[in-house]
C-alpha cells in the first residue's frame, strides 16, 4: 500500500529541471562557415613554380593546404607548362679529366695566337712595315692606316703594294683604296691555297671554295 508521500508527490507534479543540468552554451554545436583563406600573388606564383619544376599536384595541395581541384583550375586558366629537362651531357670517351686538360691546352694555344696577331697588328697600325702585318688582316690594316695615319703613309702603302701583283688590286684606277669587303676578297682569292690548308680541305674536294 502506497503511503501519503507518494500521493503528495503525484499531486505536486514533476520536479522542475535544475538550471545546472542544461548543456553549457559553449558546447552547443555550431555550423558557422569558415572564412576563405587569402592567397597572395607571391604565394600562388610559388605554387606554380613548384609545379612547373616537377612537383606533383597532390604534394603541393598538402604542402600549401590548397584544394587539388582549385590547383588544377588555376593550372588550366594560367596555362602552366612544364619544360622538358635538358638531356645530360654525354661523357667524353677520354673521360672528363683528360677532356678538361685538352680544353685548357687548346685555350692557351688560342690565347697565345691571338696575342701574337695583336702584336703584329699594333706594329702595323702604328706605322710600321706592312711586311709584318697578318695576312688575313692586311685589308683592315690598310684601311685603318688610311683613316688614322698621314697621307705620306698612305702613299708609301700604295708604293709597297705595286711590288706585289695581287696587292695592287686593292686600289682603283684613281689611287683610292677599295672598301674593306673588297680588300678581304682580294686577299682570300690571292691566297686560296693557304686558306684551304688552314681550313683542312685536301686537294680534290670542295673545289669551289673559297
Amino acid at each position: 500500500m502506497r503511503g501519503m508521500s507518494d500521493a503528495n508527490s503525484r499531486a505536486a507534479g514533476p520536479e522542475p529541471t535544475h538550471p545546472s543540468s542544461a548543456p553549457p552554451r559553449h558546447l552547443l554545436p555550431t555550423h558557422e562557415k569558415q572564412p576563405a583563406r587569402y592567397r597572395s600573388e607571391e604565394h600562388r606564383a610559388e605554387i606554380r613554380r613548384a609545379w612547373e619544376g616537377g612537383a606533383t599536384g597532390a604534394s603541393l595541395a598538402k604542402r600549401y593546404d590548397v584544394g587539388l581541384a582549385n590547383l588544377w583550375r588555376r593550372r588550366a586558366e594560367e596555362a602552366w607548362e612544364r619544360k622538358p629537362a635538358p638531356d645530360p651531357v654525354p661523357e667524353p670517351v677520354e673521360g672528363w679529366e683528360r677532356f678538361a686538360e685538352k680544353q685548357r691546352d687548346a685555350f692557351e694555344f688560342r690565347l697565345n695566337e691571338t696575342r701574337a696577331v695583336a702584336t703584329q697588328l699594333a706594329g702595323a697600325m702604328a706605322g710600321g712595315g706592312l711586311e709584318g702585318a697578318p695576312l688575313w688582316h692586311l685589308g683592315f690594316v690598310l684601311k685603318w692606316r688610311e683613316a688614322h695615319l698621314t697621307a705620306e703613309t698612305a702613299a708609301r702603302d700604295r708604293d709597297w703594294a705595286r711590288r706585289h701583283g695581287w696587292t695592287g688590286k686593292m686600289w682603283d684606277e684613281d689611287g683610292r683604296l677599295e672598301p674593306l669587303m673588297w680588300l678581304d676578297g682580294v686577299t682570300l682569292h690571292a691566297n686560296r691555297a693557304a686558306w684551304r690548308e688552314d681550313a683542312g680541305l685536301p686537294d680534290g674536294v670542295a673545289g669551289d671554295w673559297p
